[in-house]
């Protein structure tokens, strides 16, 4: 399943790195895709959604599958909002929180997810 992801300081990107699936960065919100796919994005502010993010999923939510957020747990209860935000606004599964890049635990309990997904039997979790 393609990997739509953007990442400010590089620590979704690190994570992504590490699933070895196909992949696309944001770089402006503007990019369209064709196919399913698992959406990845930092938290920005005080619990929210990037705007390039946010773009990209306005445009491209019919092909969104889930989704997942890196953040930092010193921000209490906006930890990954943003993954919570876009759920909510599409419906989407939230895949993974996770924590700055993620642990080597997050990178193989996401691929599980994924694998469902791929498989067509949608079992869905939340990781907190």
């Amino acid at each position: 399943m393609l990997i739509v992801y953007a990442s400010k300081t590089g620590n979704v990107q690190r994570f992504v790195k590490r699933l070895a699936l196909p992949s696309l960065r944001l770089q402006t919100g503007e990019e369209q895709v064709s196919e399913a796919c698992v959406l990845l994005t930092y938290t920005t502010g005080f619990g929210q959604v990037p705007p390039e993010v946010e773009r990209f999923a306005a445009r491209n939510w019919p092909f969104l599958r889930g989704v997942a957020a890196s953040g930092n747990r010193n921000w209490g209860q906006n930890f990954a909002r943003a993954a919570d935000l876009l759920a909510e606004r599409y419906a989407l599964p939230v895949l993974l929180k996770f924590e700055l890049a993620g642990t080597e635990s997050d990178r193989k309990g996401f691929m599980e997810v994924v694998a469902q997904l791929e498989g067509g039997r949608g079992a869905l979790f939340r990781a907190q």
